[in-house]
């Protein structure tokens, strides 16, 4: 059956392969973004199609529709983006989800909250679980992203627990792909433009520091899945790949995918830069019957390939 689903920050990275999946298994599919991150490029193809609508709003403000689903992605997610303007990151991440769980309240729609990993802030168990509360400087320079989503946590909890809204709770890993935004700062899209440049590639700290590396398809396979589940599964629920590398180790990857000539040079880790971040999916095995299946290089050189073809936004 077609559903009507809004998808808010849907030409953000994530939020176009999204809306491409959505409409492309049927769907009647409005993308909400404000372009502060997101991109018309990267929705372009999709406004071709009927069923797709492209729709100019910044969610801090209200916002009226009828639809079936609400997928609660927009937000900068990058520390480059959200610290730009801590302020707007924070009313983005709580002004955002009042808004759109008072929409989904009203209309009785299923609404999802792309939450992150960076509730746990710098964690002190590992990997992270989902019952696990973080360990976040709350007056740090990446609180107004981390505290501002786990108060949309705690907002779509009550909202469930106090008017029965329907919702899930999606806690997202470090996630890459195309569509990313070439200066998100992030370290995938970073490493892959420095490396295609012959640059020296930047490594922050010793490259010591560990993450997990999601391609964005298994993300969006994940957070279908979870939004298909019956109402008694609210989550949140851990959507990663648990396959954990060093940052040294991808620079050097990716020196390796791209032949590059690029050599590797070290500064001075950031404030609040955790160590380790790796996901248990253990739940969502359980309760999605998902994990991820496209691993480290399959995923960069399909990323690679997206870089060298916008060679002309970089």
């Amino acid at each position: 059956m077609k559903k009507k689903i809004l998808v808010t920050g849907g030409a953000g990275f994530i939020g176009s392969h999204l809306c491409k999946r959505l409409i492309n298994e049927g769907n009647e599919v409005i993308c909400l973004d404000n372009y502060f991150t997101g991109s018309k490029r990267n929705i372009v193809e999709l406004t071709k199609n009927p069923y797709f609508e492209l729709i100019r709003h910044d969610v801090t403000m209200p916002f009226f529709i009828e639809v079936d689903e609400i997928y609660n992605l927009a937000c900068p997610a990058s520390p480059i983006h959200y610290q730009y303007n801590a302020i707007k990151t924070i009313k983005t991440s709580v002004m955002g989800a009042i808004n759109m769980l008072g929409l989904a309240k009203r209309i009785k729609a299923k609404i999802l909250q792309a939450s992150t990993s960076e509730v746990y802030g710098d964690p002190l168990i590992h990997p992270q679980t989902e019952d696990y509360w973080g360990h976040v400087n709350p007056i740090g320079i990446r609180a107004c992203y981390d505290e501002g989503k786990r108060c949309a946590e705690s907002l779509f909890i009550n909202y469930y627990r106090q008017n029965n809204v329907r919702i899930k709770l999606m806690r997202i890993f470090n996630t890459y792909g195309p569509n990313m935004h070439p200066h998100d700062g992030r370290v995938v899209s970073n490493f892959i433009i420095q490396a295609l440049k012959n640059e020296d590639i930047t490594i922050y700290g010793d490259g010591s520091q560990t993450r997990s590396f999601q391609y964005v398809d298994d993300l969006v396979e994940g957070a279908i899945r979870l939004m298909g589940t019956g109402d008694d599964f609210v989550g949140p629920v851990n959507i990663g790949n648990p396959h954990e590398f060093t940052i040294k180790e991808l620079a050097l990857k990716i020196i390796e995918l791209t032949n590059s000539k690029s050599k590797l040079v070290y500064k001075s880790l950031p404030s609040d830069d955790p160590m380790q971040r790796q996901p248990d999916i253990s739940l969502a095995k359980k309760q999605l019957n998902w994990e991820p299946k496209i691993q480290l290089e399959e995923g960069l050189l399909k990323t690679i390939e997206y870089f060298k073809s916008i060679k002309k936004y970089w």
